[in-house]
C-alpha cells in the first residue's frame, strides 16, 4: 500500500472515530482531539483495520499525530 492511500485510510479512520478533520502533523493527544478514550477507540480500529497492534504503553508515542500513526503501521505492513 502506498503511503499517501496509508495515510488517507489512516486519517479517515482517526476523523470517523474523534468526529472532526485532521491536518496530518496536528498533534493529537497534546492538542486534546483525541483523550485516552477516543485513543483507545483510535487503537482498537487500527488494529481491527490494519492487523498491528499498538501496545498500551507506546499509544502516546504512535498517536502523535496521523503522520506518526501511518509510520507505525507502514513499518508492521508486509512488504
Amino acid at each position: 500500500m502506498q503511503n499517501l492511500e496509508l495515510r488517507n485510510r489512516i486519517s479517515m479512520l482517526v476523523e470517523s472515530v474523534i468526529l472532526t478533520s485532521v491536518d496530518n502533523d496536528a498533534l493529537l493527544l497534546e492538542s486534546g482531539l483525541v483523550d485516552s478514550l477516543s485513543a483507545v477507540d483510535v487503537a482498537v480500529a487500527v488494529e481491527r483495520e490494519f492487523h498491528c497492534r499498538i501496545p498500551a504503553s507506546e499509544i502516546d508515542v504512535h498517536m502523535e499525530s496521523i503522520d506518526a500513526l501511518t509510520r507505525f503501521v507502514q513499518q508492521r505492513q508486509p512488504v
